[in-house]
């Protein structure tokens, strides 16, 4: 039996984020043990991400959390990754004419003049020629987003951990969690952990962990999002297209490595399981984007379904739960846990061990109060 001080359960992009920041400020990996389910780190939802960095996306306690993220991802330290986790890639939110009213009424509310710019149809044409002229009536365009490159972002979680002395273990999925005095003892398929703390980043299996540890769920609600590769047509390059997304969230497409990557944006209630798209949603999503562009889907090269998490509220839970001492929540991050977790995974080893932010974080927008679990205990 293993004795960590630390045991987190996910080595996704959650759990890798925690792993690093926690190795960094306490100068050691040595005490902290990340735990994956599976064969590999960040198969399920994190491997199957086509995450973008964007500001204006998300609820106010999300957009503040992305834009804390930013400077670790521009910038980040050598020894984490050789260039930007971030590269050139605007978005483009269009509107048919019935949708005009609920587009001007996004661009007020969010009110970023700064980098958003309302565009009329020869604008959208301009940005994103494949949109077709009858069918988009004005847009939202948002030049100062990026692409992420989410392989890069986790690797170096990863290997900056392992570095520091971390320890990784595959195929170590929980199976019962019990507390005595103060110390939880896990048992896994491979063999058994004494912890001080457990860190939940189970993604969607998190309620499940709760109910292992005898810990009250969250409500989590795994959400199904399907998605597609098509090749684009022999005499088109979609290298400087932008993401491409319907001001009601319907349908969104991007360039992806030379092909054209399309989903329906659908959100279907899932148990935590491995998520596998189903040939009805791939149907919708071929529809819509014929419907709203010129390409014509003759093979799909690829296809896949990812389990996006969130809470009640859809803003995520990052902090020791209220009812069971040394049990920490990092969950609910939904569709938005790529490009806040430098700020989530800082947070959550700040919090863990009763520290300051690292300096890149500090005076940043983060609200930690709006993640505390207890706004939803309290409802």
């Amino acid at each position: 039996m293993s004795h960590p001080r630390i045991a987190i359960i996910g080595a996704g992009i959650a759990g890798a984020s925690a792993a690093y920041f926690l190795a960094r400020q306490m100068g050691s990996g040595e005490d902290v043990v990340l735990l994956e389910q599976e064969s590999q780190p960040g198969y399920h939802t994190t491997g199957r991400s086509a995450a973008i960095y964007s500001e204006v996306y998300g609820n106010a306690v999300i957009r503040g959390l992305v834009k804390a993220s930013h400077d670790f991802m521009a910038s980040p330290d050598k020894s984490f990754a050789e260039t930007s986790i971030l590269s050139p890639r605007s978005t483009l939110m269009v509107a048919n004419a019935d949708q005009l009213d609920v587009l001007h009424e996004i661009y007020a509310e969010l009110n970023r003049p700064d980098m958003l710019n309302i565009v009329d149809t020869d604008q959208c044409l301009e940005i994103c020629p494949v949109l077709r002229r009858d069918y988009v009536a004005a847009g939202i365009w948002e030049t100062a987003a990026r692409d992420i490159d989410v392989h890069a972002l986790h690797q170096g979680y990863l290997k900056c951990f392992r570095g520091a002395g971390g320890e990784i273990r595959n195929n170590s999925e929980a199976i019962e969690i019990t507390s005595k005095d103060g110390e939880y003892l896990l048992t896994t398929r491979n063999d058994r952990i004494q912890a001080d703390i457990i860190v939940n980043a189970a993604g969607a299996w998190g309620d499940h962990v709760a109910k292992l540890a005898g810990v009250e769920p969250v409500g989590l609600n795994p959400l199904r999002r399907t998605a597609i590769t098509i090749d684009p047509p022999a005499d088109v390059d979609p290298g400087a297209w932008p993401l491409t997304f319907d001001v009601e969230e319907n349908w969104y497409f991007k360039p992806d490595a030379g092909r054209i990557l399309a989903s329906p944006a659908d959100e279907t209630l899932s148990d935590p399981c491995d998520a596998q798209p189903e040939e009805l949603d791939i149907a919708i999503c071929i529809d819509r984007l014929q419907t709203v562009t010129d390409l014509q889907v003759r093979r799909i090269e690829s296809k896949w379904a990812g389990l996006r998490s969130f809470v009640g509220d859809k803003t995520p839970v990052n902090g020791f739960d209220d009812q069971a001492q040394g049990f920490y929540w990092l969950v609910g991050q939904g569709g938005y846990g790529i490009k806040t977790s430098p700020a989530m995974g800082a947070l959550a080893a700040t919090s863990i061990l009763g520290t300051e932010l690292p300096a890149e974080f500090q005076g940043k927008p983060i609200d930690q109060s709006a993640l505390r679990i207890d706004r939803l205990r309290n409802k």
